[in-house]
């Protein structure tokens, strides 16, 4: 079986031309190397600078942004890259955007090269939504400490929703099979039923109608978190204290 010979790798210079060519086409005088530019190109009184990489990268970026002193059409130019419909290359794009940038990609093949436009360089306006910032102060709000490092991956996070769920295993350990008017009355909160019912996380069990225990594995997760089943033993003396 004969091996598939490697395709050669892409350098800066192997985009100059493409790019060019696609410039002059539309009617631009393009020079190299102007003044620290990859490309220049004017056409009456519009300039545009390319910065022309393999990659995107932090270099591009600041690079890119240096040229906007110049001009305010300035593009990147990189190599049209495989299997860009990820969240990584939505979240590329989002940036050069928000930079006020524009991407041009090439794409090689042995029958011929393509150049196009991804977006020109805009104006951003930055628009805040709402709902996503009312979503993250409300979760900074139900959570009633900080049980995770920042930074952190693949490990599994204590959400607002997860730590509710502790603190009603963590009452349910020391109250035994109750019914979720029961719990919410020690301080489980309004989704205490739909957090029982739904049992995301295998730590409960339903025994008879409205009425639920903790399993084995909902124990074990209570003991990781001693804060927390703390809460939950103030919440059920508070409770035995007012009646």
């Amino acid at each position: 079986m004969v091996a598939k010979a490697k395709s050669p790798k892409i350098k800066e210079t192997d985009l100059f031309p493409p790019v060019r060519d696609y410039l002059e086409k539309n009617g631009y005088t393009v020079r190299s190397e102007v003044r620290n530019c990859d490309i220049v190109a004017v056409k009456d009184s519009d300039v545009i600078v390319v910065e022309l990489k393999t990659g995107m990268n932090v270099s591009l970026l600041i690079q890119a942004t240096d040229r906007q002193r110049i001009t305010d059409s300035v593009y990147v130019a990189i190599p049209d890259p495989p299997g860009r419909k990820g969240a990584h290359w939505r979240g590329i794009k989002r940036v050069l955007r928000q930079l006020e940038l524009g991407l041009i990609l090439v794409t090689f093949s042995p029958r011929r090269t393509i150049v196009s436009v991804a977006f020109d360089p805009l104006p951003y306006r930055r628009t805040k939504r709402s709902k996503r910032r009312g979503a993250v102060i409300q979760e900074v709000a139900d959570r009633s400490a900080d049980y995770n490092t920042g930074g952190s991956t693949r490990t599994p996070l204590v959400t607002a929703y997860r730590e509710n769920a502790i603190y009603i295993a963590c009452c349910l350990a020391e109250m035994g099979p109750s019914s979720p008017k029961a719990l919410r009355a020690v301080g489980a909160g309004a989704k205490t039923t739909s957090i029982l019912s739904s049992n995301f996380y295998g730590w409960f069990q339903r025994v008879a109608r409205a009425c639920y225990q903790v399993t084995e594995s909902g124990r074990a997760e209570t003991a990781r978190f001693p804060e927390i089943h703390a809460q939950a033993l103030d919440a059920l003396k508070s409770c035995d204290g007012s009646t």
